[in-house]
């Protein structure tokens, strides 16, 4: 009896909570760039979110798909005042090919697999039920959903991919060139246009309503991690044609390029400012992997870890510069870090992680009270209740999702549910990151405060 009453109050709350919280009704509202902030219905929308990239997968009503699981997913991440989702709509196969998510959505050029669809359909129904938003990769400049690489296959001048690691003989820099060909391919581009054209167009099975239409929809992005390259000229124009398709389609969303910012590596082929400059283009992105360019190293943690903090502030100080003589809001779409000593294990310790999300989330916020442009942040990445078949081992057909892409060893950057303190940290940014907007309503603001309270010792006692 007391539980279910417990349970009760929780609900209730909850629904109180969103209502205070919520910048305007889902059914009419888009989110807008409005003097370098983003804004709903007028009022300034700031966010922590999260990548949950597999989402479109995991909504299927077929061979890989787990609704129940998904709508606890949605359910736990809403509760920790997560309100934004980085996901991917767009992956292609064949099904046959390795180190990608499946089933694909695009099993070859104009071939869509219904259920994959419908998953993305019902995941964006169910992020709508909850007054969250989507930001929509649909493309890949990697290979771990097909992306650009399979493009260039499609487009008929090549029939392999040089696939880089965990491919045996696999090379990141020959991967890299191979597919910067993507941007001079006419062939390979037409195809794509066609996936953006058939996505922004699709009328969604449960709501009825044309994705183009639809404001639970943030933004567009033009593909995870694009770069020029070898080929730096014909990726500028690419983003300038692509960008102005999209606003042509759709004139009511937001359209970025899902780019990391400077890189560790001038031979990315990006130019932050240049790549931003144009008028199709709404906001700023930027993506920051520590470990991945060897500034952190979890076996020497001690030495590298304030040199990782340091680069990663400097990172975000250097573009929130750029981004402001664009007057474009920044996001820092993608971050993360491994378990302690880079343990794959999800029973293993997280005291490094916990001090890196505090550090970065404080910042970030730090800039967004103050009226900055940084506007928000996802970290990477989310896997719920999912855990890897093998820790450290690679994802395989039938395996469940997590955050670790398919191409990568699994559990090295995924946050599950049993990360209890890791949660805290977020649900404790979360509420600051969405409380941005209301900080000179302090009736409003202390009442959610409250409310933000009551929930979690409620939740503590169940």
């Amino acid at each position: 009896m007391i539980k279910n009453l417990t349970l009760t109050m929780i609900f209730g709350l909850i629904f109180i909570f969103q209502c205070l919280s919520a910048k305007g009704a889902m059914s009419d509202n888009f989110v807008k760039v409005s003097n370098t902030l983003f804004e709903i219905n007028g009022e300034r929308y700031t966010y922590l979110g999260t990548n949950f990239w597999y989402g479109l997968n995991l909504g299927s009503g077929g061979p890989g798909g787990d609704r129940n699981r998904l709508i606890r997913e949605l359910d736990r991440l809403k509760l920790m005042g997560i309100n934004n989702l980085r996901i991917q709509a767009g992956s292609e196969g064949p099904d046959t090919e390795p180190y990608r998510m499946l089933p694909s959505l695009q099993r070859s050029p104009g071939d869509y697999n219904v259920e994959v669809l419908e998953g993305l359909d019902f995941l964006l129904n169910e992020m709508r039920k909850r007054q969250m938003y989507a930001i929509m990769c649909l493309n890949n400049f990697w290979n771990w959903s097909g992306g650009m690489a399979q493009y260039l296959v499609w487009s008929g001048v090549v029939t392999t991919i040089p696939y880089p690691p965990p491919a045996i003989n696999g090379n990141w820099s020959q991967y890299q060139q191979f597919t910067s060909q993507f941007y001079s391919n006419q062939r390979a581009m037409e195809i794509f246009n066609a996936h953006i054209r058939f996505i922004v167009n699709h009328t969604n099975t449960y709501t009825k309503v044309v994705y183009k239409n639809d404001p639970t929809i943030m933004a567009w992005e033009l593909a995870n991690e694009p770069r020029g390259g070898i080929n730096k000229e014909d990726y500028f124009n690419w983003i300038n044609s692509t960008s102005m398709l999209i606003k042509n389609l759709d004139p009511n969303h937001l359209v970025t390029i899902g780019s990391e910012g400077a890189t560790s590596s001038l031979s990315s082929g990006t130019n932050f400012e240049r790549d931003h400059s144009f008028v199709s283009i709404d906001y700023t992105t930027i993506h920051i992997w520590v470990q991945n360019w060897d500034i952190y190293k979890p076996n020497d943690a001690t030495e590298t870890y304030p040199k990782a903090i340091e680069f990663a502030r400097k990172y975000i100080d250097d573009h929130e510069k750029i981004a402001k003589n664009l007057n474009k809001p920044l996001v820092l779409e993608e971050f993360g870090i491994s378990r302690d000593q880079n343990s794959h294990d999800p029973q293993s310790t997280t005291t490094i992680r916990d001090k890196y999300y505090t550090e970065i989330f404080d910042y970030v916020y730090s800039k967004a009270v103050n009226g900055g442009i940084v506007a928000g942040c996802n970290f990477w990445a989310w896997a719920g209740e999912g855990r890897p078949r093998i820790n450290e081992g690679l994802w395989k057909l039938n395996d469940s999702f997590i955050g670790d892409p398919p191409h990568e060893t699994q559990g090295w950057y995924s946050v599950y549910d049993t990360d209890l303190y890791t949660r805290e940290i977020i649900e404790k940014y979360a509420t600051k990151m969405n409380g941005v907007g209301l900080i000179y309503d302090g009736p409003r603001q202390t009442l959610l405060i409250a409310i933000y309270t009551m929930l979690s010792l409620l939740v503590k006692i169940i």
